[in-house]
């Protein structure tokens, strides 16, 4: 068998190249890294992210990263070196150069593993090792000697999945009035003897009681909107009673979050509810929408050649996975955030229900399938934590009816208009559009994959059902008018084909007119101008659309009551597999009905009156210049008018929360932007201050003599604002662009001094891997845009600074201009500024011992928007110079246990700046 030390490992980071071979470690240059890498197989860690380092972005070799993926499927790994030798117990490396030592010894403890009878995952792996061989993986040859073959032939996955069972429908539940005491009782229970003893939490615990009351009146939910500042601890204080409710009313209480992080939180949380991970698993659930998690008929699909190359091995790797998971979640779960990214063309996304494409009991895994399972789940769990969207979609048109949500906590419900915006709006464009030909038609020439059309997955009805058949082959013909594949292609040409491409030419056509008008045309992103004014030929084109979709909306509307009828008189082949299948069937056909429906009432407005209930606008969407999508849009001038009607009113109890509620305003903003100001009776409002010591342990600073738009003195400051943090640090941008400029200037800087440095949209990694990375190593710092301002939970000194590039202006779009003269003119835009730098100014402190500084890089900040800040946090204007100072003194003061900053470093392992 091969020896792992005999085998050369490179290690690139932006500080340098090592490679060792024949027992030592060199400093390399990259062409010699790349050749060695190019000719013999060679030990990496994240080939994708060494490729970019080494400006070779198709470097292949050993990744240990797969290799784990094989050996530990669903077990969590921070892929760095720091995070690869603690998770197998190894020495963490003390210097850059003493990494590709650690990855040999790392692959040897790996390999090891395959043949110790302590390797909990062995099941299934001899045979994946030789299918993965006969696929060339690098690994095989390594991992197949080491795997004895097993005395009978293993199962394969789908034999081994464990079944769902159906259950009969959970009785309502039960009318009861929680007693506060037993409340209080709960929550100590939960945070435990030891606990500090924390008033505003059990404050707000109590307060949180008024949700799960008996309703009182129709269409008026007991609604609470609870603003709890960071460390009152709001997440146990209301598990509390949500467990309670839920344990002695026999019902489900759903907990919506925005972020993937808090979903992770809650479930982690879960076992302070139920020590027994059995237990916890059945009683605690958690809801994604279907795109979430893996399809077994898909994978099935890739396993058996619907995959090829690097795409096949990654079904390999996921099927490995999927034999141990928790629960199927591949966007968030239990599936690493770095796996799909190591394989650069991925398909991943293949491997999930993307398309709505489902055929539900028609499917041979239907028993086993992860979607399944969990709805199920959720029906009889105490808890179901889900996220924002969700909710609102199964409240709206949920396919389990019998689950919808009557209590509901919206934790981050500072996100809820957001959310409902998103969930509520309308788009017609040519990537839905031709989604929906696909849906409706299947695979058109040459085209692989599982795709089926309407008459593949109900030819059981067409064949049974004339009138049936008949719908699904007018369906099938009017669906011809829509977008086909290259339709872009066509549409730039000049030479669009059918009434939908006709419309989106002349959408194009009036967005560039209009576009250039304001200078916009060739700024390489995004283009959108006001359905208003249209021209005669869009016009023309709109109607031409509209009676083409009506053309498609009318058979699928006719197949719909088919289906419904063959149901009612049910004929003998109609079993429970059957029946279920058919009613998947009918509520998809409602969606896309539904959808058609929205695209008429939005073609209607062109050429027609506005609607003063709604704002439409046309797109060319780009991405650096480059085209992806064409489209018309149609938002909510206030989406909380349908979120009050179809999720709060019918809802039994609602709490919403968060430790920035009022947004930057008062109690009326928070009613407004959470539907409550929609409800006949309004909400009832509880609010606790943060306990922690924002004075004494947080300063903001304003730096005044940076330039705006000067990427040379911003990039200058980001890097001497981290340097004197000594790493910890969050930038937070505005703009891509500006983000990749200022990394490109001074990461090389940073790892030389021993701060790795880390961005989104820069280094090939899903930003969950690189929270977890970030979080993992004190020096590391993290940039990133606003998906980083409140989706980072990050407590002690891994983020003791945090820097915005500016004040977060809203981007002046069609949408905005709409809802800012709605809404009261600059008044609105401040009340979003001032919520927008709340939730980044929350990520600073998450604990009381914590400490740190919130830097703004601009001297055009105004002082009125400085409220957004906790009272009595000192805030100053001054010059970088002197910012740096502050921020040194801040980040060694915030060491706090006599270690020095270079101490701690010397520690983790990362050459500090003092030694050198």
């Amino acid at each position: 068998m091969i020896d792992p030390t005999a085998l050369p490992a490179l290690h690139a980071s932006h500080g340098g190249i090592w490679l060792r071979e024949g027992g030592s470690t060199q400093a390399v240059a990259k062409g010699a890294a790349i050749a060695c890498a190019a000719e013999t197989p060679t030990l990496l860690l994240n080939a994708p992210l060494t490729g970019q380092r080494l400006g070779y972005p198709e470097l292949n070799g050993l990744d240990l990263l797969e290799l784990w993926a094989f050996v530990h499927p669903a077990r969590f790994l921070v892929p760095t070196p720091k995070g690869l030798a603690e998770a197998l117990g190894l020495e963490r490396p003390g210097s850059e150069a003493d990494i590709p030592q650690l990855l040999q010894a790392a692959t040897a403890a790996l390999l090891d593993m395959l043949g110790s009878p302590s390797w909990t995952e062995r099941e299934g792996g001899w045979t994946s090792a030789q299918t993965l061989h006969r696929l060339r993986w690098p690994w095989a040859p390594l991992i197949a000697p080491r795997i004895s073959r097993p005395p009978e032939a293993e199962r394969w996955l789908f034999s081994r999945l464990p079944e769902w069972e159906e259950t009969p429908p959970r009785p309502a539940p039960r009318t009861i009035s929680l007693d506060e005491e037993a409340v209080l009782a709960r929550l100590a229970h939960l945070t435990g003897s030891a606990a500090e003893a924390r008033p505003g939490q059990r404050a707000y615990a109590a307060a949180a009681v008024e949700s799960f009351r008996p309703r009182q009146h129709r269409d008026q939910p007991n609604m609470l909107l609870a603003e709890a500042g960071t460390g009152i601890g709001k997440t146990l204080g209301y598990l509390a009673p949500a467990s309670l409710w839920a344990s002695q009313a026999q019902g489900t209480v759903w907990i919506s979050t925005y972020t993937k992080a808090l979903q992770r939180q809650l479930d982690r949380e879960s076992l302070r509810l139920f020590p027994d991970p059995a237990t916890a698993a059945r009683r605690i659930v958690v809801r994604k929408g279907r795109e979430n998690y893996l399809c077994l008929l898909n994978l099935e699909d890739a396993l058996q050649g619907g995959f090829s190359g690097r795409a096949a091995i990654l079904a390999q790797l996921v099927a490995r996975w999927a034999a141990f998971s928790k629960d199927g979640d591949m966007v968030g779960g239990d599936l690493p955030g770095w796996l799909p990214t190591l394989f650069r063309r991925n398909g991943s996304t293949a491997l999930t229900d993307r398309r709505g494409e489902c055929i539900y009991a028609g499917c041979p895994h239907y028993r086993k399938c992860f979607i399944e399972r969990s709805a199920r789940a959720s029906a009889d769990a105490d808890i179901v934590i889900a996220n924002h969207a969700l909710v609102m979609i199964n409240a709206a048109r949920g396919r389990e009816t019998g689950q919808r949500p009557q209590r509901i906590i919206f934790d981050e419900g500072h996100h809820l208009f957001d959310a409902a915006d998103s969930t509520f709006s309308v788009a017609l464009s040519g990537q839905e559009a031709i989604e929906l030909r696909r849906w409706v038609m299947g695979p058109e020439g040459n085209s692989r994959g599982r795709r089926r059309g309407l008459a593949a997955r109900l030819s059981d009805l067409a064949s049974y059902d004339e009138e049936g058949g008949q719908a699904i082959r007018a369906a099938a013909d009017a669906a011809r008018a829509l977008p086909a594949d290259e339709w872009l292609k066509r549409i730039v040409a000049g030479e669009p084909f059918g009434p939908l491409e006709q419309l989106l030419a002349a959408v194009r056509g009036t967005v560039y007119a209009r576009a250039a008008d304001v200078g916009e045309a060739d700024a390489g992103y995004g283009l959108e101008t006001e359905v208003a004014e249209p021209d005669g030929p869009l016009v023309e084109a709109a109607q031409e659309a509209a009676l083409a979709l009506d053309a498609l909306l009318r058979p699928l509307n006719r197949l719909s009551k088919r289906l419904e009828a063959v149901i009612e008189d049910a004929p003998d082949w109609l079993d429970g597999a059957a029946r279920a299948r058919i009613e998947g069937a009918i509520a998809s056909l409602g969606w896309r009905c539904d959808l058609i429906a929205a695209w008429l009432a939005l073609l209607a407005r062109i050429g027609g009156p506005a609607d003063a209930d709604f704002v439409d606008w046309m797109t060319v969407d780009r991405i650096e210049g480059r085209e992806f999508d064409i489209g018309i849009h149609r938002h909510w001038l206030d989406p909380t008018r349908p979120l009050a009607e179809t999720v709060l009113k019918p809802a039994q109890g609602v709490l919403i929360t968060s430790a920035t509620l009022k947004g930057g305003g008062d109690w009326d903003n928070a009613e407004s932007r959470s539907g409550a100001s929609h409800l006949p009776r309004g909400a009832q409002r509880f609010e606790a201050a943060s306990p922690f010591d924002y004075p004494g342990r947080a300063e903001v600073l304003i730096v005044t003599d940076i330039k705006r738009g000067d990427i040379a003195a911003l990039s200058g400051a980001y890097g001497r604002l981290i340097e004197a943090a000594g790493g910890g640090t969050l930038g937070l941008f505005t703009a891509i662009r500006r983000l990749r400029a200022v990394h490109a200037r001074i990461a090389d800087r940073l790892a030389r001094a021993g701060l790795p440095l880390y961005a989104q949209h820069v280094d090939p990694m899903d930003t969950g891997t690189l929270i977890d990375i970030f979080r993992d190593d004190p020096r590391a710092s993290l940039l990133g845009t606003d998906a980083l301002r409140d989706g980072v939970d990050v407590p002690g000194h891994s983020l003791r600074l945090v820097v915005m590039e500016g004040v977060p202006w809203s981007k002046p779009t069609v949408l905005h201009a709409a809802r800012r003269l709605a809404g009261g003119g600059a008044a609105y835009d401040d009340r979003l500024i001032r919520a927008r730098l709340a939730q980044a100014f929350g990520r600073l402190i998450r604990r009381a011992e914590d400490r740190g500084s919130f830097v703004i890089l601009s001297a055009a900040m105004p002082s009125r928007l400085l409220s957004a800040f906790p009272p009595g946090t000192p805030i100053r204007r001054l010059t970088l110079d002197e910012a740096i100072i502050a921020v040194s003194a801040h980040s060694h003061a915030g060491l706090g246990d006599g270690m020095s900053l270079g101490q701690r470093g010397h520690e983790s392992g990362i050459p500090d700046l003092e030694q050198r």
